[in-house]
């Protein structure tokens, strides 16, 4: 067995065993860090596959930032564990119908998949600049698409989050703010001087060595 082959395995042992966990861990923070261990074999895996991009995106992008998002909001949230964990023993059977189903047909298509049809790519070769060769020029509008529409989400989350007022809360107007004048942020005030209060002296008792106060 080759080196690669045995990485290859002990990361998808790793993988199977964190993704397990994930479901079956009681402790949603635990859940949490078995999937950042997912991320991290899968990319180790994707290494392997040399697709570099995938993997160095999976581990800035999930990982990095996606992940720890739901670290902190899991940590914050007061989450109930029997709520989370009810009627997982009764919709056990169906969900291991459903992974099996999805391994079967992931069986079929890479069991049909050849790489004989592949040109040879050259050792020094990156996928990374390939890729975004590709991404600028074949699929330009594709890909100006795609940030549209998540452009789109990013207001449309915005706006139902401002979405109703409530009784007291503050909103700033930021046609108001760029109108805003030196004269608005300060305003100088003159005040009156205060009336100087009459000093009282006021006589502490001393004590001497012998105990008697002066």
């Amino acid at each position: 067995m080759e080196f690669k082959t045995l990485i290859f395995y002990a990361l998808a042992a790793i993988l199977i065993f964190a993704a397990l966990r994930v479901i079956t861990a009681r402790n949603p923070v635990h859940a949490v860090l078995h999937l950042i261990l997912a991320f991290f074999t899968a990319a180790g895996i994707w290494l392997l596959l040399q697709a570099e991009f995938l993997a160095l995106a999976l581990v800035m992008v999930y990982i990095g930032a996606v992940m720890v998002l739901f670290l902190f909001v899991v940590m914050m949230l007061d989450i109930s564990v029997d709520v989370v964990k009810q009627g997982f023993w009764r919709h056990l059977p169906l969900g291991v119908i459903i992974g099996l189903v999805v391994a079967a047909e992931m069986g079929l298509v890479l069991g049909g998949w050849t790489d004989a049809g592949l040109p040879e790519v050259a050792a020094s070769a990156s996928n990374t600049r390939d890729l975004g060769a590709l991404l600028v020029r074949e699929y330009v509008y594709p890909f100006e698409l795609t940030a549209a529409i998540l452009l789109m989400a990013i207001v449309a989350a915005v706006a139902l989050t401002f979405r109703g007022k409530k009784p007291g809360s503050r909103n700033s107007n930021p046609a108001d703010q760029i109108r805003v004048k030196a004269a608005d942020r300060m305003r100088i005030v003159k005040m009156q001087p205060e009336i100087d209060l009459p000093v009282v002296a006021v006589e502490v008792p001393v004590e001497t060595a012998s105990g008697a106060k002066e």
